[in-house]
């Protein structure tokens, strides 16, 4: 999978079954992923990730099998109705998890966090597991499968980590063989500093992905330092990341990303 400039739009899959808002059965979350799916194909993103955010409040590293195997049914119907890249994201940090699924279900690639460097989150203290990580996906046949990691993630405290700056932790990343970095605001739709992705595409040959705040408004401020785009509140309905997809939020995007790629 090459990022060039790319789209990936997020498809945020119902409450899966288990969790505490959990309303739906099954086939109605595949069919309610389908459709958001189908919305950011018809406006012409270059990948789309799916991620189980409504499944709050969420477990730390280790989900049970009715989330993989509830994933898997989603990605699995995906695939069989896309032709375009997929990603796909477990939280919290629910890595392998996520590598197994998308081996089952063709996916191209995973978002890791806690790849380098533990961190506090919200869910705990998450230990770094690149090690593991990577070789878990040589163990299962997956290396197809690239591992995009964020660095100094968003909803985490840093702080054991403030004499490493994110430049540092982006090197540390691509030296324990992450296949693209990920920089964030502080949450969830929140903007990544510029100043940061600037400093992290200068220290890394690896791609570098802005994965939150990236609206049609501001993705100019960050084109010329950044590979690829992960978009999800602002192409939702009233730029709420729970709610459905809007095709025009959709389209409005792509074309300024098409009018920025004229005019390099």
């Amino acid at each position: 999978m090459e990022l060039n400039k790319s789209i990936i739009g997020m498809v945020h899959v119902a409450a899966l079954p288990g969790t505490p808002r959990n309303t739906a059965g099954i086939a109605e979350i595949v069919d309610n992923a389908l459709r958001d799916a189908e919305l950011l194909a018809e406006g012409v993103v270059d990948a789309i990730m799916i991620e189980n955010m409504h499944d709050r409040p969420y477990l730390n590293r280790i989900v049970g099998p009715e989330i993989v195997s509830a994933m898997t049914a989603i990605a699995v119907e995906l695939r069989r109705k896309m032709n375009l890249p997929l990603g796909i994201q477990i939280l919290a940090g629910a890595n392998k998890a996520a590598l197994a699924v998308a081996l089952a279900g063709g996916f191209n690639f995973i978002r890791a966090e806690g790849f380098v460097f533990g961190h506090l989150a919200d869910e705990g203290w998450i230990n770094s597991d690149a090690g593991e990580l990577l070789r878990y996906r040589k163990q299962i046949g997956a290396e197809q499968i690239k591992i995009f990691t964020d660095i100094k993630k968003k909803h985490a405290s840093h702080a054991v980590t403030t004499d490493v700056t994110i430049a540092e932790t982006a090197r540390s990343a691509a030296f324990f063989l992450s296949d693209g970095v990920i920089v964030t605001g502080t949450a969830t739709g929140e903007k990544a500093l510029v100043e940061e992705v600037k400093a992290v595409k200068l220290s890394v040959k690896i791609p570098v992905i802005v994965g939150s705040g990236i609206d049609e408004r501001n993705i100019h401020e960050y084109w010329n330092s950044s590979d690829a785009f992960i978009v999800g509140s602002s192409i939702k309905e009233h730029g709420r990341w729970e709610n459905p997809v809007d095709p025009e939020r959709v389209r409005n995007l792509v074309l300024k990303v098409n009018q920025l790629k004229k005019s390099e």
